[in-house]
């Protein structure tokens, strides 16, 4: 069996703008290098015990790897397959800038968002196909996964089995944890952030342990 802790990266200043981000190495802002201490403060503190720590290559998802590294004493390894999504010609682009440039693929989006490519880029289809694959090869044990918010939903649809758009409707917030074991497809958490909440911070506290 094998335990994935899949962490989306830290909050990016094209995060704040709202930008098609896909391929493109954009770093992590101030706040969300925030956020990847708090996380790792967190799993810290929970004294659980991990087999492998893998994030993007991406630099958004090496920064909110690195702490990780460094608290769980855990080497990093990096692999491509657990990229955001290929968005080609959309990349720097917001959706408004987006719609504008490329009408026909958000009409074909619409009819068919898991299958669609888009312009110059991949589909979620494909970027499942990669996520899985990477999967497939890891050893059995607890592993922490840190990627994209797509890849996160893409993982939830495989493990899930969900029909139709589903898939969209998950919050998956900068560095929450979602949970699932594999093959079994069973989902334990989905998208919790409670170290960024503000109650997490007396909650966490060494007097109440």
């Amino acid at each position: 069996m094998k335990e994935l802790w899949l962490i989306r990266h830290g909050e990016t200043d094209w995060n704040v703008q709202k930008r098609f981000q896909g391929h493109l190495d954009v770093p992590l802002s101030p706040r969300g290098i925030g956020q990847a201490f708090r996380l790792a403060e967190r799993l810290a503190r929970s004294r659980l015990s991990f087999d492998g720590l893998y994030a993007s290559d991406l630099r958004r998802a090496r920064e909110t790897a690195e702490p990780l590294a460094q608290v769980l004493n855990l080497p990093l390894t990096t692999s491509p397959l657990l990229r955001e999504i290929h968005v080609g010609a959309l990349a720097g682009l917001t959706r408004k800038e987006a719609e504008a440039q490329f009408p026909s693929f958000f009409r074909e989006a619409s009819a068919d968002p898991w299958g669609t490519r888009r312009p110059g880029g991949e589909s979620m289809a494909e970027l499942a196909e990669r996520f899985l694959t990477f999967v497939e090869d890891l050893p059995p044990g607890r592993h922490l996964l840190v990627t994209h918010g797509g890849v996160i939903r893409a993982a939830l649809k495989l493990a899930l089995d969900l029909p139709g758009e589903t898939w969209r409707r998950f919050h998956i917030q900068n560095t929450s944890i979602t949970r699932l074991l594999h093959p079994e497809g069973e989902v334990i958490t989905v998208g919790d952030a409670a170290h960024l909440e503000t109650w997490a911070d007396w909650l966490s506290d060494e007097s109440l342990q």
